[in-house]
Protein backbone atom coordinates (compact mmCIF):
# COMPACT_ATOMS: atom_id res chain seq x y z
CA UNK A 1 0.00 0.00 0.00
CA UNK A 2 1.45 3.33 -0.95
CA UNK A 3 1.87 5.38 2.35
CA UNK A 4 1.72 9.62 2.24
CA UNK A 5 3.75 11.37 4.83
CA UNK A 6 1.26 15.12 5.25
CA UNK A 7 4.04 17.62 6.10
CA UNK A 8 1.04 20.32 7.84
CA UNK A 9 0.98 22.95 10.63
CA UNK A 10 -3.07 22.60 10.28
CA UNK A 11 -5.27 20.19 11.72
CA UNK A 12 -7.54 21.45 9.55
CA UNK A 13 -5.97 20.86 6.67
CA UNK A 14 -4.31 17.63 7.88
CA UNK A 15 -8.10 15.64 8.40
CA UNK A 16 -9.13 17.04 5.02
CA UNK A 17 -6.15 15.66 2.96
CA UNK A 18 -5.92 12.47 4.82
CA UNK A 19 -9.75 12.14 4.52
CA UNK A 20 -9.21 12.53 0.59
CA UNK A 21 -6.66 10.46 0.45
CA UNK A 22 -8.19 7.16 2.71
CA UNK A 23 -11.36 7.21 1.62
CA UNK A 24 -10.95 8.73 -2.01
CA UNK A 25 -7.79 7.22 -2.98
CA UNK A 26 -7.60 4.04 -1.06
CA UNK A 27 -3.63 5.35 0.86
CA UNK A 28 -1.79 5.09 3.74
CA UNK A 29 -1.33 8.11 5.51
CA UNK A 30 1.18 9.15 8.16
CA UNK A 31 1.49 13.45 9.54
CA UNK A 32 3.42 15.32 11.46
CA UNK A 33 4.92 18.76 11.35
CA UNK A 34 8.12 17.66 13.52
CA UNK A 35 11.34 17.99 11.25
CA UNK A 36 13.26 15.22 13.42
CA UNK A 37 9.92 13.22 12.45
CA UNK A 38 9.62 13.80 8.77
CA UNK A 39 13.76 13.30 8.19
CA UNK A 40 13.27 9.92 9.95
CA UNK A 41 10.05 8.84 7.83
CA UNK A 42 11.49 9.86 4.78
CA UNK A 43 15.15 7.82 5.61
CA UNK A 44 13.42 4.64 7.37
CA UNK A 45 11.31 3.88 4.00
CA UNK A 46 8.16 3.75 5.55
CA UNK A 47 6.66 6.43 3.60
CA UNK A 48 6.40 6.85 -0.40
CA UNK A 49 6.25 10.19 -1.02
CA UNK A 50 5.59 13.57 0.69
CA UNK A 51 3.27 16.46 0.81
CA UNK A 52 5.10 19.61 1.80
CA UNK A 53 3.05 22.42 3.36
CA UNK A 54 5.28 25.25 2.45
CA UNK A 55 4.80 27.51 5.66
CA UNK A 56 5.27 25.58 8.21
CA UNK A 57 4.69 27.81 12.14
CA UNK A 58 5.91 25.86 14.09
CA UNK A 59 8.79 23.78 12.79
CA UNK A 60 12.37 24.05 13.95
CA UNK A 61 15.74 22.73 12.97
CA UNK A 62 18.83 23.19 14.87
CA UNK A 63 17.08 25.80 16.89
CA UNK A 64 15.79 27.62 14.02
CA UNK A 65 12.27 28.12 12.48
CA UNK A 66 12.44 26.17 9.06
CA UNK A 67 9.85 26.09 6.42
CA UNK A 68 8.56 23.49 3.85
CA UNK A 69 11.44 25.00 1.03
CA UNK A 70 14.14 24.54 3.06
CA UNK A 71 12.94 20.67 4.50
CA UNK A 72 12.73 19.82 0.98
CA UNK A 73 16.06 21.09 0.24
CA UNK A 74 17.50 18.64 3.06
CA UNK A 75 15.53 15.67 1.88
CA UNK A 76 16.42 16.75 -1.54
CA UNK A 77 20.38 17.08 -0.82
CA UNK A 78 20.69 14.01 0.97
CA UNK A 79 21.41 11.23 -1.09
CA UNK A 80 19.46 8.47 0.85
CA UNK A 81 16.38 10.75 0.59
CA UNK A 82 16.67 12.89 -2.66
CA UNK A 83 14.61 10.03 -5.11
CA UNK A 84 11.60 10.11 -2.14
CA UNK A 85 8.82 12.52 -4.60
CA UNK A 86 7.84 15.99 -2.71
CA UNK A 87 5.11 17.58 -3.65
CA UNK A 88 4.65 21.19 -1.88
CA UNK A 89 1.41 22.06 -0.52
CA UNK A 90 0.49 25.91 -0.54
CA UNK A 91 -1.81 28.45 -0.38
CA UNK A 92 0.32 30.45 -2.18
CA UNK A 93 -0.61 30.82 -5.25
CA UNK A 94 0.12 34.01 -7.08
CA UNK A 95 1.59 34.25 -10.73
CA UNK A 96 4.89 32.64 -10.48
CA UNK A 97 4.78 30.92 -7.44
CA UNK A 98 5.09 27.64 -8.24
CA UNK A 99 8.12 27.97 -10.72
CA UNK A 100 10.36 29.86 -8.05
CA UNK A 101 8.74 27.42 -4.95
CA UNK A 102 9.57 24.04 -7.30
CA UNK A 103 13.09 25.82 -8.19
CA UNK A 104 14.04 27.05 -4.69
CA UNK A 105 13.48 23.54 -3.02
CA UNK A 106 13.74 20.92 -5.57
CA UNK A 107 10.60 19.42 -4.83
CA UNK A 108 9.08 17.15 -7.26
CA UNK A 109 5.80 19.00 -7.76
CA UNK A 110 3.55 21.44 -6.74
CA UNK A 111 0.11 21.67 -5.70
CA UNK A 112 -1.83 25.01 -4.53
CA UNK A 113 -4.31 24.67 -1.21
CA UNK A 114 -7.37 24.64 -1.55
CA UNK A 115 -7.88 21.05 -3.03
CA UNK A 116 -11.43 21.62 -5.12
CA UNK A 117 -10.80 18.39 -7.30
CA UNK A 118 -10.10 15.22 -5.13
CA UNK A 119 -9.42 13.05 -8.43
CA UNK A 120 -6.96 15.02 -9.64
CA UNK A 121 -4.99 15.49 -6.11
CA UNK A 122 -4.65 11.72 -5.77
CA UNK A 123 -4.03 11.09 -9.30
CA UNK A 124 -1.30 13.49 -9.07
CA UNK A 125 0.10 11.63 -6.56
CA UNK A 126 0.10 8.38 -7.75
CA UNK A 127 1.69 9.27 -10.64
CA UNK A 128 4.62 10.61 -9.04
CA UNK A 129 5.35 7.41 -6.73
CA UNK A 130 4.64 4.84 -10.09
CA UNK A 131 7.37 6.84 -11.65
Amino acid sequence: MTTVLIVEDDPINFRVFSKILTKRGGLDVKGTEDVEEVLQFAQSGEVDIILMDVSLANSVYDGKPVDGIKITQMLKSDPQTSSLPVILVTAHAMQGDRENFLKQSGADDYISKPIVDHQKFIAQIVSLVDR
